[in-house]
């Protein structure tokens, strides 16, 4: 009995809390934060596409002759692409031009019965009404003329379109079909896709709310620069333009769309990017990403407060750029905030302060 009253005097005679135990107190850097106005990088992931992308599909049906170009291949507008087999077609235009020739003679005949008629008609061998009926047979025969004209130059079309040209200059895609596939203008898939790339478009999405600050900062508009699959920067900046002039209700994003210049073919038709728009932020804080506890999406930073406790506070980031965040809200200007050391801390522990070089004093 008597050892135990001996030990509890002695726990009480030592104090209380962490240094009671002879638990020393984590010592925390701290530094003092500082509103200033701060240029802040957003990206978004964004899609490429060519300034001018046509589905090369063909016009009339038939077998795949001969395929004058490889994929990825660059082609000059009005260079042949893809052949038709086109025996068919050369029939048929044989047989429109022999309707039409034959239409002709039909019409001439017709013409030269009303000439023969007229003179007749004025010495009364033949009646007003042969001459009517025969100037109607002319009117005919020339009605007839003209639809096999029609017919022929269908059927010499069709022929052309036997021999399929690029639309425009750039770029081939991948080619599905091979020689002597049948090919229809019903196909879903195209021949081919051919992009022209001197100037590419960056398609990418904000959200209403990052839309809305983007429009009140007036450096906004000035430049949008990309970001390469590879991780690197592109060279040349690009001008921002607006994809869709509504917000869409199901994601509640805005299209934007980038333009940029690609005099050396180095962005492709269906790349992946990351547009950065740069804006600047006034009165915020900056912190150190490495003084930000992230739990559930959520942040907090540690603020120091009297007696040398910290303070568990949540904070709202506007941006970041760097290794640094800016903080929208959740701490103000003079504020202490810990930099090392988070992951031990917790709301109301006591800590030894260091701010700069300078040890805190307890209040």
């Amino acid at each position: 009995m008597l050892l135990i009253i001996i030990s509890i005097s002695s726990c009480g005679k030592g104090g209380q809390g962490a240094d009671a135990y002879g638990v020393p107190k984590p010592e925390v850097d701290f530094f003092q934060a500082q509103s200033k106005t701060a240029d802040v990088q957003k990206k978004y992931p964004g899609v490429i596409e060519g300034a001018v992308n046509v589905d090369i599909k063909a016009q009339v049906s038939g077998y795949l002759e001969a395929v004058y170009v490889k994929e990825g291949d660059y082609v000059a507008k009005g260079q042949s692409l893809f052949k038709i087999k086109s025996d068919v077609f050369a029939e048929q235009v044989n047989s429109s031009r022999a309707a039409y020739k034959s239409a002709l003679a039909n019409l001439a005949n017709a013409r030269l019965e009303v000439e023969k008629i007229k003179p007749l008609v004025e010495g009364r061998v033949f009646s007003e009404m042969q001459l009517k009926t025969a100037q109607a047979s002319l009117e005919a025969a020339s009605a007839q003329a003209a639809q096999a004209k029609a017919a022929l130059g269908s059927s010499q079309l069709n022929a052309g379109f036997s021999l399929i040209k690029a639309p425009v200059s750039g770029y081939i895609s991948r080619i599905p079909n091979r020689v002597g596939n049948l090919v229809t203008p019903s196909d879903a898939v195209p021949l081919t896709i051919l992009s022209e790339i001197n100037t590419v478009f960056v398609y990418f999405s904000l959200s209403e709310a990052d839309y809305l600050s983007f429009l009140k900062d007036s450096k906004s508009n000035q430049y949008v620069s990309l970001v390469l699959a590879d991780g690197s920067l592109y060279e040349h900046q690009g001008k921002l333009e607006t994809a869709s002039g509504n917000i869409d209700r199901s994601t509640g994003t805005i299209s934007l769309k980038a333009v940029f210049a690609n005099p050396n073919k180095q962005l492709r038709s269906g790349g992946s990017a990351r547009i950065i728009l740069n804006s600047s932020l006034s009165s915020v804080i900056t912190v150190p990403m490495a003084s930000v506890k992230d739990i559930q999406d959520k942040f907090f930073v540690f603020v120091l407060g009297k007696g040398n406790k910290v303070a568990m506070k949540p904070i709202e980031i506007a941006g970041s750029a760097g290794s640094d965040y800016f903080v929208k809200s959740g701490v103000k200007s003079g504020d202490r905030i810990a930099l090392n050391g988070i992951d031990a801390l917790n709301d109301g522990m006591e800590v030894r302060a260091i701010v700069g070089s300078a040890a805190v004093s307890k209040k």
